[in-house]
């Protein structure tokens, strides 16, 4: 009889949490878009916003001040291409090549994010392999 009154004690409780929890606001994950301040990434949304376009990596890692050797390029490019993939922060406007998307560079002419191939991909029908 002791058990049972507990149990039915925590059933109450845990579901007066979960009505707790459903009050609360949801948390909407803008802490994860919250850039470090002086790391890389905010120094390349600085200079992406101070130029007012998109910029290829090369420019990038210049303005970084770093070499542009490989290492770096796939580092840096592929940060700024998770980030875009997310539709966080950055744009991938062109091959290697990022914008802002607070700034409205989504994507240019002839190539955007969503599409990797490239203005190739427009010449070829929607129903190409569908059945």
């Amino acid at each position: 009889m002791d058990l049972e009154i507990k149990v039915r004690e925590g059933k109450a409780y845990i579901q007066a949490l979960q009505d707790s929890m459903r009050i609360l606001p949801r948390e909407t994950g803008e802490a994860q878009t919250e850039l470090r301040p002086d790391s890389a990434l905010a120094r390349t949304r600085d200079f992406i916003k101070s130029s007012g376009k998109p910029l290829h990596i090369s420019e990038i890692i210049k303005l970084l001040g770093k070499p542009n050797d490989k290492k770096n390029r796939v580092s840096i490019a592929g940060t700024l291409s998770s980030y875009a993939r997310n539709r966080k922060i950055f744009t991938k406007t062109a091959p290697n090549t990022f914008g802002l998307i607070e700034l409205g560079m989504n994507k240019n002419s002839d190539f955007s994010a969503d599409d990797e191939q490239g203005p190739l991909m427009d010449s070829i029908p929607v129903s190409f392999g569908k059945m």
